[in-house]
């Protein structure tokens, strides 16, 4: 049979090919193809064709980066180029306690494990620390102020090292990891009572064969897998070593927003024995769980694994900073960054990010310093970056759709309807990112397209920016909209809410008209 061009290699397409062949025979002139038990047979040759074709098609599509669809193979093939994906990250919290009525005490150990129960919207979660935290006690009296507590289930598992076996691997048991609250220790032996930290690296710069290091990789299942070194690049483990792992299990972003939090953890003195609980005193809030987020999504590793093998996990340009800090902090649903440079005046040696997060419109001032500490190692020396808030442009749509009530006769399902497409498109990444755009067209369109009753709507758009004043004293402010204003008659363009001043009885107001622009 002759190869024949394909342009299509749907089933009809191949069926069709077939018969082309076979009438082409001069055994099979007299056969007619669509009565005859022949067309079984074309049948089956056209399925299996296409089933080949398909199963080839999705095979080739599997082996790079921007056509996989399946989770494991686009973290073998980002991992290819040096990139692991962000795993889970549980949402944190800080909390303070005082201990009071301590005799003979001069230490207390805050046990690495469960802690306290927080609160959230209509459920609670247990909240740990990853490691033991020890500080002195006072006149009787112990105080733990602000300890960043993890939302999780505390996880230790233990693993020994057999050197005759041919490929041992150390494998985590439990999906759903926060791979920064991973703790590695090795003890020569499982008799033994002291213990060596390793550290998990990202690169191998500086890596020598005595570094007690090891490198983390994402595997099967969304669980995680160690290595450890070869005497070449890092310490090799030795045969009888007990490898103990500890981590946190964490249900991601679902932790966000607990505030109100109870004491349930283990606290012992110098000697080991566990303090009474009653001498603790009740927990307060200093920060309510935040930052908490999925494991990082297919579309994410295709983005970002690139653009980080492109920077080789240093900042150096502006788009270096929006890469390495989407890698290190997964609650980013935008980033922008420029240089000092292109300020007026300028201000050299600086480089400016702004941040819109996944959960909430700003960042704390904590985690702006955990994220300035976390930069430094990725950053040029004598560059400083430094996070500034954004300016948020507000879009209110009152819209008045019209239907016709013979098609549809529950006006409130279809207001329900409306509501929902329009507040799904202002969480799209058409309008919430740097750049992003509100397209009035498609938002007419969209709420034309929510049911076949509604036949056209009037949209009227509104945009807003939001004014925080300093009260008591004088100050200059700027609102700018980056939009064109026009002309309107007898009216302004930009109005502000109402307000009161001292010694002004009656609510007043800030408008701006436009004239002759």
């Amino acid at each position: 049979m002759a190869f024949g061009q394909y342009v299509n290699l749907d089933f009809d397409q191949i069926k069709t090919s077939i018969k082309d062949y076979l009438r082409s025979n001069t055994n099979f002139t007299d056969y007619d193809f669509e009565g005859s038990n022949l067309s079984i047979i074309i049948d089956a040759l056209a399925y299996n064709t296409y089933t080949t074709a398909y199963n080839t098609n999705m095979a080739a599509n599997e082996c790079f980066l921007d056509s996989s669809t399946l989770r494991e193979n686009v973290v073998a093939l980002a991992r290819n180029i040096g990139y692991v994906p962000r795993s889970r990250r549980s949402s944190r919290a800080r909390v303070s306690f005082t201990i009071d009525g301590l005799l003979d005490t001069s230490t207390l150990t805050l046990n690495s494990g469960i802690v306290c129960n927080g609160a959230g919207e209509n459920t609670s979660f247990i909240f740990c620390i990853p490691e033991d935290i020890t500080i002195p006690v006072t006149n009787g009296v112990s105080e733990f102020n602000n300890i960043e507590i993890y939302e999780g289930s505390f996880i230790t598992q233990t693993f020994t090292v057999d050197t005759s076996l041919f490929n041992q691997r150390y494998i985590l048991d439990n999906s759903f990891i926060d791979t920064s609250t991973i703790k590695v220790k090795v003890k020569p032996s499982s008799e033994s009572t002291s213990s060596v930290t390793y550290q998990q690296i990202d690169n191998i710069v500086g890596v020598t064969s005595t570094s007690n290091s090891y490198l983390l990789q994402e595997i099967e299942d969304e669980r995680y897998e160690l290595i450890f070194g070869d005497n070449v690049i890092g310490k090799k483990l030795l045969n009888n070593n007990e490898v103990t792992v500890s981590y946190i299990v964490s249900e991601g972003k679902d932790g966000n927003g607990a505030s109100e939090f109870s004491f349930v953890g283990n606290i012992t003195n110098q000697d080991g024995a566990a303090i009474n609980s009653d001498l603790i005193g009740l927990v307060t809030t200093d920060e309510k769980s935040r930052d908490g987020d999925e494991i990082e999504s297919i579309s994410s590793i295709k983005y970002y694994a690139p653009r980080i093998y492109s920077s080789q996990y240093r900042a150096v340009t502006a788009s270096d900073y929006e890469s390495v800090l989407g890698y290190i902090y997964p609650n980013v649903e935008s980033v922008t960054a420029f240089g000092g440079e292109e300020m007026s005046p300028p201000r050299f040696g600086k480089v400016f990010i702004s941040v819109k997060p996944r959960n909430g419109d700003f960042l704390s001032d904590q985690t702006k310093r955990e994220l300035v500490q976390k930069l430094k190692s990725y950053a040029v020396a004598g560059i400083v970056p430094e996070f500034i808030d954004l300016k948020y442009l507000y879009v209110e749509i009152q819209t008045s759709p019209y239907y016709n009530p013979s098609l549809n006769d529950n006006p409130n399902n279809l207001k329900t309807g409306v509501s929902n497409a329009l507040t799904q498109y202002s969480r799209s990444i058409d309008v919430n990112k740097f750049g992003g755009r509100f397209k009035y067209s498609k938002a007419v369109s969209l709420i034309d397209s929510i049911d076949s009753s509604i036949t056209s709507n009037i949209t009227l758009v509104t945009i807003r920016r939001n004014l925080k004043a300093v009260l008591g004293q004088f100050a200059q402010y700027e609102v700018c909209y980056g939009n064109m204003f026009h002309t309107q008659e007898s009216a302004y363009n930009v109005v502000s809410t109402g307000f009161t001043i001292e010694g002004v009885t009656v609510t007043v107001y800030l408008a701006y008209e436009v004239i002759n622009r």
